[in-house]
């Protein structure tokens, strides 16, 4: 699948809205541009582009990049944030910062360049978007082991 394909997919998650109750709401930033983003990243993280010294982000089956963001969120100190994205009460936010210092430098500059953006936008962007696609993608409070395919292609909107 190719990232815009897998930003589409997305973008038709985050078109569903937020389920009731969850905080942290999008709004102007996040929407198509950062689920296009986003998909790029989860493409890029799939596809082994992950980042250096070989972080297995990428590993397993390679059809859900998402649980491999998700480690490295916990290993940079995010762990809070991202329980609350896949728990099922309020979202905590994150900031574009946290973002860029989660994730490996080659790895967002990849897809900032990919989206024609600045490392700045594009992790601000994937600030906005993840915490809400998240959200959708576990409404149980545990991220399913499907393919993120399966998974954003199982959502009724």
């Amino acid at each position: 699948m190719a990232g815009n394909d897998l930003g589409s997919l997305l973008g038709s998650v985050l078109g569903g809205g937020a389920r009731s109750g969850a905080g942290g709401g999008g709004g102007g930033v996040g929407g198509a541009g950062g689920a296009a983003i986003l998909g790029s990243l989860l493409q890029a993280l799939m596809n082994g582009r992950g980042g250096s010294g070989g972080t297995g982000i990428g590993s397993g089956s390679g059809a859900n990049p998402l649980g491999g963001l998700m480690d490295l969120l916990t290993r940079s100190g995010l762990a809070e944030q991202k329980d609350s994205w896949v728990g099922t009460g309020d979202n905590q936010s994150v900031t574009g910062a946290q973002i860029q210092q989660a994730l490996p430098d080659e790895t967002l500059k990849q897809v900032a360049d990919e989206a024609g953006v600045t490392t700045d936008r594009a992790a601000t962007e994937i600030a906005q978007t993840l915490p809400q696609v998240v959200d959708r993608l576990s409404p149980d409070g545990h991220l399913p082991d499907a393919s993120l395919e399966d998974l954003v292609k199982q959502q009724r909107f």
